[in-house]
Formats: C-alpha cells, sequence, structure tokens
C-alpha cells in the first residue's frame, strides 16, 4: 500500500495514512475513461428539439373541398404535411440521449481516475475541513494555504456550509463520496479527500 501524508487546513502535517492500490493504484485506461465521460456528458443532454406532427398542428379537420368535380388534386386535411402550415413528417421529438454502462466499469473508471491523479501528486488528503460561517473569503483563504487554485473537495457526506462558500468561486466543487464521478475529477487538477471519506469510498468501490 502507498503512504501519503495527512494535512490540516493550514497545509501542517498531522499524521500519515495507508491507501489501498485497489482503489489509488489502478493502471489507467485513457479509453475507458473517455467513455465514461461521454456517457455522463449524454445523460446530462436536454433534448428538447420538439416537431408537431398532422395531429397536433392547429387546423380544421374538415375536408377542404369535395372529393371529384372541381379539378384539383383530393385533399382530406388542412394539416397534411404537404401544405404550408401542416405538421411535420418524421421531424424531431424530445429524445432521451442517456444510457447506461455496467456498474463494474463505472467504479473502474472512478478507481483509475483516483489513481490517475494520485500517480500525478495531485491528491491531497485532509484531516477535516469545516467552515463556521458561509463565507467565500474564509473558503480562499484555506485554499491558499494549501497552495492550491483549482480543486474537486470531497466529503464523506454533505456539507452546504462548504458548498455554499465555495459555489461562488471558480475552480473548486465541492461533492460527497456519493456523488463523487469521473467527469469532475478529471475536470478539476486536484483531487482534496477528507481522510473521513476515503473509507466510504473504499465500501463504495471496492465491493
Amino acid at each position: 500500500m502507498a503512504v501519503t501524508e495527512v494535512y490540516n487546513i493550514k497545509k501542517e502535517k498531522v499524521g500519515d495514512i495507508e491507501l489501498n492500490d485497489a482503489l489509488f493504484g489502478v493502471d489507467v485506461n485513457p479509453h475507458l475513461l473517455h467513455d465514461i465521460v461521454k456517457m455522463q456528458l449524454a445523460n446530462r443532454r436536454a433534448g428538447n428539439a420538439c416537431t408537431k406532427t398532422r395531429t397536433e398542428v392547429r387546423g380544421s379537420g374538415a375536408k377542404p373541398w369535395r372529393q371529384k368535380g372541381t379539378g384539383r388534386a383530393r385533399s382530406g386535411s388542412k394539416r397534411s404535411p404537404l401544405w404550408r402550415g401542416g405538421g411535420t413528417t418524421f421531424g424531431p421529438k424530445p429524445k432521451d440521449y442517456g444510457y447506461k454502462l455496467p456498474k463494474k466499469v463505472r467504479q473502474l473508471g472512478l478507481r483509475m481516475a483516483l489513481s490517475s491523479r494520485f500517480s500525478e501528486k495531485n491528491l491531497l488528503v485532509l484531516d477535516a475541513f469545516s467552515l463556521e460561517d458561509i463565507k467565500s473569503k474564509e473558503f480562499l483563504a484555506v485554499m491558499k494555504a494549501l497552495n492550491i487554485d483549482n480543486a474537486l473537495i470531497v466529503t464523506p457526506e454533505r456539507d452546504a456550509t462548504l458548498e455554499k462558500s465555495s459555489r461562488n468561486v471558480v475552480g473548486y466543487k465541492v461533492l460527497p463520496t456519493i456523488g463523487l464521478n469521473v467527469y469532475d475529477i478529471l475536470l478539476h487538477k486536484n483531487i482534496v479527500l477528507l481522510q473521513s471519506s476515503i473509507g466510504q469510498l473504499e465500501e463504495r468501490l471496492l465491493s
């Protein structure tokens, strides 16, 4: 197992911790990470393009003129796709672009993303990170002390004070372990893990 330092919010070393190689020492497959990010972005697509068919456009259902004797082509509805203002044939409808990869593939992708940041020495473990009040200034002061200008901060559970303190600051995001995903890990240069969240990650990704 690899050993890494544990710091406090003043960047003072307070101890060491062993990291499971099955979680932070996995060989990285860029193709698999690409597939997972592609899936996540597809699941975020709104798919709201929509056209109306002949049953949905506004207009009378009456036959425009009699079937025979006028010299014109027969017509049964003003809402025909052949007419101006009529319905659209085979037009786009709200579509769900989402799909899922197998659970084990998604778990492996998360382990690869965490291993990638650890091998790059862009993973920092903190003993705790709590703010008394919702203040972006205090959050930035901690980040300055840690010398980190872009990071994903992973907490064991949702921390509303920390989330609200960081949401207006560009380059930072706070997520609980349950919401950790490959896209956000790769989007941020650094990962800040609270020590208590590591056990939860092992339980989630190694079970």
